[in-house]
């Protein structure tokens, strides 16, 4: 089985052998040719590992949770945007669709807004001047993720408003919440994904305005994401207006936050490069501790 571990060699003159190979077969001849030629052999030192390698190795051994929706054409969608059409791809020529029998491949034509599924919304969403898709920084692609749990209020206040008291007590908890992480609001709305109309209801638990605000200002945070449709349910759509037109992603419609943890977990988000971009399906999972 590979390994990312360097492995112990044995120098003979300029040749590299493994170690490992001079017990058997051609190794252990080659080995001794070697000790023959160049009057012995030495045990040459194990290569350190690097830092990308060992991150690598620690990061495969940890669990991996999607945190992203599948869609189609009945996904739910905001009603000013409609519904996905999603149909083969054909030959502009004849207008036959491609099949593997006939063509050997086949492909799939798309028809949707932007923001459909699990998806990003850029600054430049909601401003003329602000950072397109393909123009947000690699870096704020992976961050370390904090999930509020919006849940426990929602027995009482099943629209509840996730409040800047609510994030205090959760502090007092779990501890301040890191300058330049990723901040996403867990309310379970992704388990009604299978029924757009009770997805789509609305008011619906999100946001307030002032936690948004909050986060950004007072706690340094790079994006925030929610598992509903909008940020919250103000008819002008404050929460969002102020974080994108503020230089600030977020990522809508998000999945599974039940099954990560308040803090430690990694999130990794991305989004083809579409050239001035305004929004596109994302694909986003966390890496738990």
């Amino acid at each position: 089985m590979f390994s990312l571990r360097a492995q112990p060699a044995i120098l003979c003159g300029s040749v590299l052998v493994p170690m490992r190979a001079c017990s058997k077969g051609i190794g252990a001849i080659l080995c001794a040719v070697c000790a023959l030629a160049w009057g012995g052999c030495v045990v040459a030192p194990r290569q350190p590992e690097s830092d990308l390698a060992a991150a690598y190795r620690t990061l495969s051994g940890k669990r991996f949770v999607d945190l992203t929706h599948s869609f189609g054409p009945d996904s739910p969608v905001w009603w000013g945007f409609g519904q996905a059409k999603l149909r083969p791809a054909a030959n502009p020529r004849t207008g036959e669709p491609y099949t593997i029998a006939k063509d050997g491949f086949r492909a799939t034509y798309y028809e949707m807004v932007g923001q459909y599924g699990t998806h990003v919304d850029p600054p430049a969403h909601f401003s003329r001047t602000g950072t397109t898709m393909d123009r947000i920084p690699l870096k704020q692609m992976i961050l370390p993720l904090v999930v509020l749990d919006s849940t426990p209020y929602l027995k009482k206040e099943p629209n509840h408003a996730f409040s800047v008291r609510d994030l205090l007590a959760w502090e007092k908890n779990n501890g301040r919440v890191p300058a330049g992480s990723f901040v996403a609001l867990r309310t379970d709305m992704s388990k009604d994904w299978g029924n757009p109309q009770k997805f789509k209801r609305s008011p619906f638990p999100a946001w307030a305005f002032e936690t948004i605000k909050f986060l950004y200002t007072e706690r340094g945070v790079v994006a925030t994401g929610h598992e509903s449709l909008d940020t919250d349910t103000s008819e002008k759509l404050l929460s969002e207006t102020w974080l994108l037109k503020h230089g600030h992603y977020q990522i809508e419609a998000m999945a599974n936050l039940d099954k990560v943890p308040a803090k430690g977990a990694l999130i990794v988000v991305t989004w083809p490069k579409v050239k001035n971009g305004l929004g596109f399906p994302a694909r986003a999972f966390a890496i738990l501790p």
